[in-house]
């Protein structure tokens, strides 16, 4: 089984996606409700520091791009407008939850952007971050050192290998 079509996965990229929902539909709640989501969005991506990251992301499903017509942030690598309008996800304020180490936030966002729009990613890439997505959710992080042993392990295998990782206990070190 592929790791996209795995419930692990697929459970994590859910709770993200309703995160993101939620802070946007309170975030318009909160601005009156009088304004149009699309004018909201624009609204918000004039200076995304000024928010939150889920609100910045649910503000760029709300628009469309004008170069390739996905939406706004999600089109291939090399769209100009997306191109643009992802690096403005990355400016947008994280504050780690109650109770997680710090930089748990910041993972989650780094981790459920790539998940969110893979296309644009390469496998390697994907790997690394779309398996540690549920347990980032749970409220853990790697230490640098499991990083870079996971990144090592990751670079060893073949990209349809990559692709039916489930979890990190499934990367292993390959024989020689």
């Amino acid at each position: 089984m592929r790791r996209v079509d795995h419930p692990r996965f697929t459970t994590a990229l859910r709770r993200v996606e309703d995160s993101i929902d939620a802070a946007w539909d309170s975030f318009c709640v909160e601005s009156g409700g009088t304004a149009e989501a699309r004018e909201l969005a624009e609204v918000v991506l004039q200076d995304t520091s000024e928010f939150d990251w889920r609100i910045v992301d649910g503000a760029l499903k709300q628009l469309t791009c004008p170069d390739c017509g996905s939406t706004l942030g999600a089109g291939d690598s090399g769209c100009p407008s997306c191109d643009k309008a992802n690096g403005f996800r990355f400016a947008a304020q994280e504050t780690d939850r109650p109770g997680v180490p710090p930089g748990n936030e910041h993972a989650i966002r780094v981790s459920s952007a790539v998940a969110r729009t893979r296309h644009r990613h390469s496998p390697r890439a994907r790997a690394g971050y779309e398996l540690l997505l549920p347990d980032l959710l749970d409220g853990a992080l790697p230490t640098t050192a499991q990083a870079q042993r996971a990144k090592h392990l990751i670079n060893q295998l073949t990209d349809d290998e990559l692709e039916h990782l489930i979890t990190p206990a499934d990367l292993q070190q390959p024989s020689t």
